[in-house]
């Protein structure tokens, strides 16, 4: 296992863990199935997984209340999976610190798919290239806006001289806004460079990691260009 991505998957209905969990480990993964929040949870501080699959409704503990106590926990990636498109499945997974969320039922290699592009951008959180002109100043790999201090090297976000907590996702997201700010950059355009998305993707997903990323750095640092995208402040 030590060689292996490791996958927490937590489901309730035995059919889809037991098959998801069979698709999983004939692509390599090592995966710990559980099947309910409560179980999840204690597998989760045992075990340290990579990733972790939560479904949305399962029992004793919730995929969102799941999701917010390994949150509080680990910056660990976290995909939601819902039997719903339902925007308030949606949004609450998101809002609770999941990264992505897929939508049961799911063709396997989908979401193999998915998996591999959430590792691939937490196994390397940089953006593109950082013009020396694009922050007020640049010192040691650290950009400067403001009150915002973003450090490219060490991959810590300050404001007003203290350390703010950001997601591995929620990094790559403010890297891409501060490679050019004051550009717009478009909802599709952040799925494609964020998200990994050689595809269409839900843009709700980049609405709620902005919302998250505002909460922590500031309302007003990152603009909404209405009907285009978002762009950070210059």
């Amino acid at each position: 296992m030590a060689d292996q991505t490791h996958v927490l998957f937590v489901e309730d209905d035995d059919v889809i863990r037991e098959a998801t969990q069979l698709a999983l480990e004939r692509d390599g993964f090592a995966v710990t199935a559980m099947p309910d929040g409560l179980s999840g949870l204690e597998a989760f501080r045992a075990d340290r997984p990579d990733i972790a699959l939560l479904d949305v409704m399962v029992p004793g503990l919730d995929g969102v209340s799941l999701c917010r106590r390994i949150r509080d926990e680990s910056t660990v990636p976290v995909i939601m999976l819902s039997a719903r498109a339902d925007s308030i499945d949606v949004v609450l997974g998101l809002e609770a610190g999941a990264d992505d969320y897929v939508t049961k039922p799911f063709d396997g290699a989908v979401l193999v798919a998915r998996i591999r592009a959430v590792l691939r951008r937490f196994g390397h959180a940089g953006g593109s290239a950082q013009s020396d002109a694009d922050a007020d100043t640049v010192t040691g790999g650290v950009l400067v806006f403001g009150d915002l201090e973003i450090d490219t090297e060490g991959m810590e976000v300050r404001r007003a001289g203290q350390p703010v907590a950001v997601t591995p996702t929620e990094m790559r997201l403010l890297l891409e806004f501060s490679t050019a700010p004051g550009t717009v950059l478009s909802r599709d355009k952040l799925l494609e460079r964020v998200w990994d998305y050689g595809w269409g993707g839900d843009t709700r997903v980049v609405d709620v990691h902005v919302q998250r990323l505002r909460q922590k750095i500031g309302q007003d640092r990152i603009e909404t260009v209405r009907g285009f995208g978002y762009k950070l402040k210059a």
